[in-house]
């Protein structure tokens, strides 16, 4: 195959971050802190028309109701299916453990957005797929940081040629993740890999396709015994290219922000591209964006900044929901976030938890017996 040909120089249209001609409106279930942080600021932005909110306890979805001038609320997805107008998008904001459930609960043939990940197994996954299939849903996963504004910025770049055939593609986050923040994470057995490094497996798939290998070492602190894995390494093996594809995550690192690490960075035979995401340096505060680009050919002026306007929150979530509406009316021809291509996101997920069992390759070397 010659680079012209790889998957990242022919990019689904989804990707180009279009709004949807006619947007539908939103039946959001659920509303947690990603809800209030990410979903319904991105929507107000896009112009997305939020019809309904869903949760049990209804006074939180109320405030929420009350600040974004949002009609209905509902205490239970039944209720609000029994009243949501026959074109609703749902938006399934959620732990993995209710989805089967909610999806049950949803018209056959209604397109769906569930958040990440897609089950805390493969083999949720799996059963996640075929419940979707029996009941015809239009079903995409939220796994946004694919629409982020500079991620879709380099993955143009990137289509037309600009930085030549992809050799290094490497994300490294080294930050001091604040969990009490996300107080469901306690008590999982699984966190970094199927919480977070998701995001970059799912991205670096998007990019370039399956990889036909995954090796992985993730662990745990040794002092936060109340959390499980926090920190890994994943290396994802692309046999036929000369490509060397690396996830680098450190949770812990609690030592200030000087060294801090959150970025992406993209080399090709004839350029860089790096992508800083601010996001995570400071969670929730955030630190800066940046997207840089340096070509060999003009290696004296260095780094150049590339434009782009928005944030991985909350920008990349009207993208993510874009994509899905716009598959739903027909302006573009896939939908690369459907679930049958994230299943595949959550195998390389399943993969690296088997590689860190396995623990690596023994050594080749014995000592003598005296």
């Amino acid at each position: 195959m010659s680079p012209e040909d790889y998957p990242e120089r022919r990019p689904a249209k989804a990707y180009t971050l279009e709004l949807p001609n006619s947007p539908r409106p939103i039946v959001i279930l659920g509303t947690g802190g990603i809800v209030k942080d990410a979903h319904l600021p991105a929507y107000r932005k896009a112009g997305y028309p939020v019809w309904g909110l869903v949760n049990r306890t209804v006074p939180r979805a109320q405030a929420l109701a009350d600040e974004y001038g949002i009609e209905n609320v509902f205490g239970s997805v039944s209720e609000a299916v029994a009243a949501a107008p026959a074109d609703a998008v749902y938006d399934i904001a959620l732990m993995p453990e209710q989805y089967l459930d909610t999806l049950r609960a949803l018209p056959d043939g209604a397109p769906v957005l569930i958040q990440k990940p897609l089950g805390h197994t493969l083999e949720q996954g799996i059963e996640l797929r075929d419940l979707c299939r029996s009941k015809g849903l239009v079903a995409a996963v939220n796994t946004q940081l694919r629409f982020a504004p500079y991620v879709a910025a380099a993955r143009r770049l990137i289509a037309e040629g600009v930085i030549g055939e992809l050799y290094d593609f490497e994300i490294r986050v080294s930050v001091d993740t604040p969990w009490h923040l996300f107080p469901h994470v306690f008590g999982l057995d699984r966190l970094e890999i199927n919480m977070h490094s998701v995001h970059y497996l799912d991205l670096v798939r998007s990019f370039l396709g399956d990889p036909d290998g995954v090796s992985a070492v993730t662990v745990r602190h040794p002092l936060k015994t109340d959390v499980a894995n926090t920190r890994s390494t994943i290396l994802l093996r692309y046999r036929d290219r000369p490509i060397r594809v690396t996830v680098s995550t450190n949770h812990d690192h609690a030592f200030g922000p000087g060294h801090e690490e959150s970025f992406i960075k993209w080399e090709g035979t004839k350029g860089a591209i790096r992508a800083q995401m601010g996001l995570l340096l400071d969670y929730p505060t955030g630190g800066p964006d940046a997207l840089e680009l340096a070509l060999l050919d003009e290696k004296e002026r260095g780094w150049q900044p590339v434009p782009f306007e928005g944030s991985w929150f909350p920008d990349a979530f009207i993208g993510s929901m874009g994509a899905l509406q716009r598959f739903v009316e027909g302006s573009v021809p896939t939908l690369p976030t459907a679930v049958d291509d994230v299943l595949h996101t959550m195998a390389v997920v399943e993969a690296a938890y088997t590689s860190q069992e396995h623990e690596g390759v023994a050594l080749g070397i014995k000592e003598q017996s005296q």
